[in-house]
């Protein structure tokens, strides 16, 4: 595929999603330790673990399979967490992007329920069927992580189905593990709607004055 998965810095009015480098790595340690207990099924680095997590999404950013993103909170101007595009796929040309999924997806607790989702997940939509072209987005979590379902729900996504023994489990504990994955997607005719309604959710939060 000759199409080069390459984010750039998206802004709205309370999160910039910025491409994530090292100078994040310190910020996203002190954001990684709050109340960890709400990560579920989610795997977040410890503070001491952001280094290498880091050089490992570089490391997907360099083969092609990642755009990997700090997400900076604008109220407090600190990185509270992290996102990517994920896994390209090309079908009708190797020139055009056809399909992307939205994953590697965490946030402290600080900023969860703040708004800051819902503006990256509407950020990363528009420039993914706008500037891309993409006829879908994938978005996939463990089928045990209600928290996440019902937040990606909440965005607009639409659930497909469960993939069983899918990929790697990420709970804690439970390394060597297959876990069964449940699909969601938001296709390029659904987008429209989608983007009215999140935009009207995402302007229901007081946006960051400069």
């Amino acid at each position: 595929m000759s199409f080069e998965l390459r984010g750039p810095v998206l802004e709205g009015a309370l999160v910039r999603l910025e491409p994530l480098e090292h100078r994040h790595a310190a910020e996203l340690a002190v954001a990684a330790e709050e109340n960890r207990g709400t990560y579920d099924f989610t795997w977040v680095p410890r503070a001491d673990e952001v280094g290498e997590y880091i050089d490992a999404q570089l490391a997907r950013a360099a083969s092609g399979l990642l755009a990997p993103y700090a997400q900076i909170s604008l109220a407090s101007g600190r990185a509270v967490g992290a996102t990517s595009y994920w896994e390209p796929r090309s079908w009708r040309s190797e020139d055009r992007l056809d399909a992307v999924e939205i994953g590697f997806t965490w946030l402290a607790r600080s900023a969860q329920g703040t708004g800051v989702n819902a503006e990256a997940k509407l950020l990363l939509f528009r420039h993914a069927f706008e500037e891309w072209g993409v006829a879908r987005v994938d978005l996939k979590t463990d089928t045990r992580n209600g928290r996440s379902q019902a937040a990606i729900a909440s965005v607009g996504a639409r659930f497909e189905g469960i993939l069983r023994n899918w990929s790697r489990s990420w709970a804690p504990g439970e390394d060597g593990r297959l876990r069964d994955t449940a699909i969601f997607s938001l296709t390029a005719d659904e987008w429209p709607d989608v983007e009215r309604k999140l935009s009207e959710r995402v302007a229901r939060y007081p946006a960051v004055s400069t």
